[in-house]
């Protein structure tokens, strides 16, 4: 059994799909790349069980055969070879395959195909498709804010909440809340939880690509399907938290003021706050922001104060923040002006840019004034 294939485009297929390969693996198939010969296509997976990703090339070959290899020699192998044809022999029965190129002949073992993870199928299937910039923006503008804690599993992804239409993608660890609306037709009103780390793999390959990505989805998985790029992911299990029930809607205080000089403000004071809580304090009077911080146990403090581009409609407040939260919240933010709406020292914040595209909404609980 053989098949001739380009060194270069093997090799770049395979470096598309290697980000799904975990360093440490419990089952040492997963440390391998499927190689699925059907009659002139060459199908090449891997997985880590929960994320598998799949890509196709085309080769020379009518036979039909599959094996596993190793991701890291395969990958370092062809990192050697100038642009040529490669010619794979497989020998069955001995396990191993043997490459001939232009100026040698050289020779691996393999792991019998039928080994590796089978890859997920739907069941009542639904589908949406969204450009893949519009999905990308709706990735960066909410991953940063999904928690951490393996006791709350749902927090740890990027929550999907169709409706007939508009879909809000929606990230929270609980200290902090991202829900980024577009506006997309659908047929079907659904919700379902994306794991972070095929999304950050995403992020990574679809930076560039204006087309569109088909969304396939039932109770327990998602594919994403993109010109030969087909990415499986294991939905997180659990009941997302009822979002739309912590954003407050009667803050009736509202701060517009420049992001760039909060968050150059932010950055001189918080080098000097508590490295436990990262508390920067708020002190609002008129048209004028006061913000400061102090850690006594190394006796240090700071206080930075803006009052131009800002406009300040309500009463004097003086409320805390975890200043590297609210900086995460700023830095994903595209708009230069905010709207920032408050309501008590111990009432959560919401931060939108100050526009009428009402698309991107942040929250941030506030934290206890400590000396």
């Amino acid at each position: 059994m053989k098949f001739i294939v380009s060194s270069q485009s093997l090799l770049r297929s395979l470096q598309l799909i290697s980000g799904v390969i975990s360093p440490n693996n419990a089952l040492p198939i997963l440390e391998n790349f499927l190689f699925e010969i059907d009659n002139g296509k060459l199908t090449l997976k891997s997985t880590d069980l929960d994320c598998t990703m799949e890509t196709h090339i085309k080769i020379e070959s009518d036979e039909n055969y599959s094996v596993a290899v190793d991701a890291k020699m395969i990958l370092e192998f062809l990192k050697a070879f100038p642009e040529q044809p490669l010619t794979f022999l497989i020998d069955s029965t001995k396990n191993i395959i043997k490459v001939h190129s232009e100026d040698g002949e050289y020779s691996f073992t393999y792991f019998d195909g039928n080994e590796f993870p089978k890859t997920p199928l739907l069941s009542e299937e639904k589908t949406i498709k969204i450009n893949s910039q519009t999905f990308l923006e709706s990735i960066n503008q909410t991953i940063f804010a999904a928690g951490n804690d393996e006791l709350r599993p749902v927090m740890s992804g990027v929550y999907c909440d169709i409706s007939s239409s508009n879909i809000n993608f929606v990230a929270t660890d609980a200290h902090k809340l991202i829900r980024h609306k577009i506006n997309e037709n659908s047929n079907e009103t659904n919700s379902f939880i994306l794991p972070k780390k095929p999304l950050n793999i995403i992020k990574n390959i679809f930076s560039e690509s204006s087309e569109d990505i088909e969304i396939s989805y039932d109770s327990s998985n998602a594919i994403f399907s993109f010109k030969d790029l087909v990415i499986y992911c294991r939905l997180v299990e659990g009941s997302y938290p009822n979002y739309e029930q912590v954003i407050p809607k009667d803050n009736s205080n509202e701060l517009i003021i420049s992001k760039k000089n909060l968050i150059s403000a932010l950055k001189k004071v918080m080098p000097l706050s508590n490295k436990s809580t990262n508390q920067v304090v708020f002190e609002i009077k008129g048209n004028s922001l006061n913000i400061s911080t102090i850690d006594s146990d190394v006796n240090s403090s700071a206080m930075s104060n803006i009052n131009s581009d800002i406009k300040y409609n309500g009463e004097d407040l003086k409320i805390a923040f975890n200043g590297k939260f609210l900086l995460e919240i700023l830095q994903s933010l595209k708009y230069n002006e905010l709207s920032i709406k408050l309501k008590t020292p111990a009432k959560a914040v919401t931060i939108e840019p100050n526009n009428d595209e009402n698309k991107t909404l942040a929250l941030i609980m506030p934290i206890m004034i400590t000396d």
